[in-house]
C-alpha cells in the first residue's frame, strides 16, 4: 500500500480527508496512531494510505506548475480537473498542494 503525507488545512476533518483520498477514517488513524477522538489540527502531517493504481490518482503541486500544464501531463482537458477538485481560485495553485486526477 502506498501513502501519501498530507498537511492538515484549517476545516478539515478526518473524515472529509479520508473521502477526497478514497480511504477510512481507521485507515487513516491506524497509519498515523491516532486514538479516539481523533483530533487533528492545521499543520499537522498524516500518512494517508492509498490503494496503488495504475496510473496516479493524485499530483502534489511543484514550483512552476499551472492548471495547464498538470492537465497536460496526464493527458486530461483542464475542465476535468476543474471539475475534480475544488479551487477557490483556479488561476492560483501552491507548491505542496494535492491536485486529485481521477475519481
Amino acid at each position: 500500500m502506498e501513502t501519501i503525507t498530507y498537511t492538515v488545512r484549517p476545516g478539515n476533518t478526518l473524515y472529509a480527508i479520508a473521502q477526497f483520498f478514497g480511504t477510512s477514517v481507521r485507515a487513516i488513524a491506524q497509519a498515523n496512531g491516532l486514538r479516539p477522538p481523533y483530533t487533528i489540527y492545521p499543520g499537522q502531517e498524516l500518512l494517508i494510505p492509498t490503494k496503488e493504481l495504475g496510473s496516479p490518482r493524485y499530483y502534489v503541486v511543484r514550483p512552476g506548475d499551472t492548471l495547464v500544464s498538470i492537465a497536460d501531463r496526464y493527458g486530461l482537458e483542464l475542465e476535468d480537473l476543474l471539475n475534480l477538485n475544488s479551487f477557490e481560485n483556479p488561476n492560483i495553485i501552491y507548491p505542496g498542494q494535492i491536485i486529485r486526477l481521477t475519481r
